[in-house]
């Protein structure tokens, strides 16, 4: 019975996450009130969907990962020399708003680092490669950030830049669900109950996903539908945003001759911005920039349902070819 459910929500993942979608909203928008519990749950709730996602990676792959020079090229280009070029002529269209400007820079400027793993692994992209690319990701978007908002935003900008928003995420939501999911692999060689809770969190995968989902949306929906009038001018952004880059990744992964698990995954990391990790950022700034938070969650709105589009265009859009070449190290002895 467990098996059959499992394969009707495999089946049926982009419908149940669209009504995921749905009913956070309907939940954000009829009961206001809702909205600080559903907050204050966004990370344990990602933290449990990312320790399901981090169990589901061979972990003995994520060396030869690290070795994958191509792979890293490819993400690294994309997301720190294509991406803030595009970013710069699309901020342009609310360059007369401070508040909204910033908030554009901050959200599309920082490439995601913990629910890409779980879309570009929905989708058939690689995990373990997007996994071993994070901490570069992390660091790079930390030193550079300051530099890209005090060249389209102006040196003001640089003094409200704090690293801790970025430190404080990636212990919560990359160390602690990656070292949690090691000892439970290491226990699952050994033990019983360490294969049934692998199993079980495997299993759980897309309730999970409705959840983090539901929670994200019914906490954020209501603030940004009330100030939606002065928040207008970014969604076509963000849309935009979207619509070009998913070309560009794959173009990317074409040019750097990646595999189509390479290929899939730099889509998404080209696509999918830290907006849960830039948004205490955005909220610590100033009274006069009240709308950049809102900017940064509406983001994260739009993000979600084009996350959840890609998960069922990607895999049809990038497909294996009549001679795939792949992007992994070969291994020790091996010839061709």
């Amino acid at each position: 019975m467990v098996k059959r459910a499992v394969q009707w929500w495999d089946r049926r993942q982009v419908a149940l996450y669209l009504a995921a979608i749905a009913a956070g909203a309907a939940v954000g928008l009829l009961a206001p009130s809702t909205a600080g519990p559903l907050e204050m749950s966004i990370n344990p709730v990602l933290g449990l969907l990312l320790f399901a996602t981090f169990l589901g990676v061979p972990f003995a792959r994520i060396a030869r990962a690290f070795a994958d020079w191509r792979f890293l090229s490819a993400v690294l280009l994309l997301n720190f020399v294509v991406v803030p070029a595009i970013v710069f002529g699309l901020s342009r269209l609310v360059a007369h708003d401070t508040a909204l400007l910033v908030g554009v820079l901050l959200v599309l400027l920082t490439p995601c680092v913990d629910y890409v793993i779980v879309f570009a692994g929905l989708a058939g992209g690689s995990r373990d490669r997007l996994l071993a690319a994070t901490p570069l990701l992390m660091v790079l978007q930390m030193l550079l950030l300051p530099v890209y908002l005090w060249v389209m935003a102006g040196s003001s900008m640089l003094d409200a830049f704090e690293p801790q928003p970025f430190i404080d995420a990636f212990l919560a939501l990359i160390v602690t669900p990656l070292a949690l999911a090691v000892i439970t692999q290491l226990l699952a060689r050994r033990f019983r109950f360490g294969r049934a809770i692998a199993a079980f969190m495997g299993a759980a995968m897309v309730p999970l996903m409705m959840l983090t989902l539901a929670v994200v949306v019914g906490s954020q929906v209501s603030p940004v539908v009330g100030s939606l009038p002065s928040l207008l001018a970014v969604i076509p952004i963000f849309i935009a945003f979207v619509v070009i880059l998913v070309p560009i990744g794959v173009g990317a992964g074409m040019a750097f001759r990646l595999d189509v698990a390479g290929r899939r995954a730099v889509v998404f990391s080209g696509v999918t911005r830290n907006s849960l990790v830039v948004l205490p950022l955005a909220l610590a700034l100033p009274a006069s920039f009240a709308l950049t938070p809102l900017v940064v969650v509406t983001q994260t709105l739009v993000e979600l349902v084009a996350m959840v589009v890609m998960v069922a265009v990607v895999p049809r859009v990038v497909r294996p070819s009549r001679t795939p070449v792949s992007s992994e190290p070969r291994a020790p002895g091996t010839t061709g």
